[in-house]
């Protein structure tokens, strides 16, 4: 509903000068609005300045029309660009702000300063006051973080390693572990401008793939006798042939969202550092956890299982969550100011970095510790199905049931956190707000695509598989890499690794596109005009493939 008293104090306020027109006096101090002369609709600027509540900070810009229409780029009349909360500097000129009306008009729109979170969502996100969200879940977190810590280290510390046993030889391991790992991350780094060139080929060879995958697997269960195998992979060969069918002439929609994702992540490498960082993080967590885990099972039995269980998932669901919202934050700041968001370590990074690990951090604990406690009970449900036959049916039903839930909440999480990364907003609150701007706009439809997520898996699993091959050579090299565990001169011991290495790396980076390839759609929703303006040619390639794959619900683009 539209704020009585914001809409008669602009009403006023426009009055007011278009009034003064004759008085030189009035026209000095006016010097930086639009003239009275100027054919512009004062009703739709009502309107659309008044699409805030009275609580909210806001401003309006006018420019001076002589100086947009001549293409001025002194930087006298310009404005500063709000990102985030943050000002930042921009060289493009200052009609950056403007929209063109149907009657041919220039109208400066309103710009959102600051909001405080407490107002109704008006179809568009907004600036949140800096402050901290859910913090009771960020210090909840914290707390069981400690937990974990202290079990660890005390059970570290009461380790019998005295009997006379002969210790386990790691270096070769790591040495393999090592090199693969790096060898995944520059080839899934290189593989950027290489899915940049190709990516409606890849989409095709995604879904290709996944066809030919259920095919192939149907033929293996009759070549070893397994009926139930091959008739389950036929029927999702069958059910694989009709999608792609369906979804075929939406592979340039996927593939102007796949590219716009890569070119804005390419422009900011340093979110490959924070990507690896994570991953180093749960590695060192998924260590210290087994550590801790394994004493306090051995003292306290199962009860404690599960406890330690949704430690386990919580932490590695807040890294991973993390990163998603870093991402986010990146991608805002190059869609609106480019020159922010444009370099390895750029401010936009840092900032995004820094807001993701204070402010929002409560949040991403809060949507983190829901799938966490739903991925501990599914595992404790198996846990106990392997205790007994008795009950196998109840068994797989209840983990059906646990698999749609966490399903559900992870398809929220994975909207939330783009609005939790974009504008600071509380988790319950970005959730509600991001789900209403795809129903406003018709777009619940375009959000269920998932065509760019098959091409990061058909390609990580490529990454893996030529990592894997890596490791065998590195392994006919030496053969003894492997001695230390007992699988010196194995082949298929060293490739497995490696292709996990591989898999694993070349995910955690790739999970970058995914998350930006979501930001990307969420602000192409809510602010076209902007990405028209820093970044026409993408532009014009996301307009066009989402009108031929969407033209209904893209009718207004």
């Amino acid at each position: 509903m539209l704020d009585i008293f914001a809409k008669r104090k602009l009403s006023h306020a426009l009055g007011s000068r278009l009034s003064a027109r004759g008085s030189a006096a009035s026209h000095e101090e006016n010097d930086n609005f639009m003239p009275s002369s100027s054919t512009f609709n004062v009703q739709w600027l009502q309107q659309r300045a008044v699409t805030l509540t009275k609580k909210n900070i806001f401003r309006t810009y006018y420019h001076n029309a002589s100086t947009m229409f001549s293409g001025s780029n002194d930087g006298t009349n310009q404005q500063p660009i709000i990102v985030q909360g943050t000002v930042v500097h921009d060289s493009k000129p200052a009609k950056i702000a403007y929209e063109e009306q149907a009657t041919g008009s220039y109208i400066a729109p309103v710009q959102l300063v600051e909001g405080t979170g407490d107002d109704e969502y008006q179809g568009k996100g907004q600036i949140q006051e800096a402050k901290f969200r859910d913090v009771s879940f960020a210090i909840a977190f914290f707390a069981q973080l400690l937990i974990m810590l202290g079990i660890g280290v005390f059970y570290s510390g009461t380790s019998d390693d005295g009997e006379g046993g002969e210790s386990a030889d790691y270096d070769g391991l790591i040495y393999l572990v090592f090199i693969c790992g790096i060898f995944a991350t520059c080839l899934s780094w290189l593989c950027f401008s290489w899915m940049m060139r190709n990516a409606s080929t890849l989409v095709k060879t995604a879904l290709i793939f996944s066809l030919g995958a259920s095919l192939t697997m149907a033929f293996i269960g009759l070549l070893y006798g397994n009926m139930l195998m091959s008739i389950l992979n036929f029927i999702f060969f069958g059910i694989g042939c009709c999608y792609a069918r369906y979804v075929w002439h939406r592979i340039p929609f996927a593939a102007a969202n796949l590219t716009t994702a890569l070119t804005a992540v390419k422009a900011n490498g340093g979110l490959l550092v924070a990507a690896l960082c994570s991953l180093i993080l749960a590695l060192v967590w998924s260590l210290w956890w087994s550590v801790a885990a394994g004493g306090a099972l051995a003292d306290s039995g199962e009860f404690t299982l599960f406890l330690t269980l949704v430690s386990y998932f919580w932490t590695h669901q807040v890294l991973q969550n993390t990163l998603v919202c870093i991402t986010a934050g990146v991608i805002g700041t190059w869609w609106f100011a480019p020159s922010e968001a444009n370099s390895y370590f750029s401010q936009g990074l840092k900032d995004s970095t820094i807001r993701a690990t204070t402010y929002s951090f409560g949040s991403i604990c809060f949507g983190s510790l829901l799938v966490a406690v739903i991925q501990a009970l599914r595992q404790v449900q198996r846990h106990a199905q392997t205790q007994g036959d008795e009950g196998k049916i109840v068994a797989c039903i209840i983990d059906c049931i646990l698999g749609c839930i966490q399903g559900i909440i992870e398809y929220v999480n994975k909207w939330a956190y783009v609005y939790v990364g974009l504008y600071g907003y509380p988790y319950v609150e970005a959730g509600k707000n991001v789900l209403q701007l795809f129903r406003s706009k018709g777009w619940s439809a375009i959000i269920t695509d998932d065509l760019v997520d098959n091409v990061l898996f058909m390609v990580s699993l490529g990454v893996g598989l030529i990592t894997g091959f890596v490791a065998l050579c590195l392994e006919a090299v030496d053969n003894s890499l492997l001695n230390g565990i007992g699988y010196g001169g194995d082949g298929f011991a060293s490739f497995l690794i490696g292709f996990l290495v591989g898999l694993v790396f070349s995910n955690i980076i790739f999970s970058i596109i995914g998350s930006s390839v979501n930001a990307t759609i969420v602000l192409f929703a809510e602010s076209p005009s902007e990405f028209q303006h820093n970044h026409p040619e993408l532009d014009q390639l996301m307009r066009q493939s989402w009108r031929e794959a969407w033209p209904d619900q893209c009718r207004g683009l």
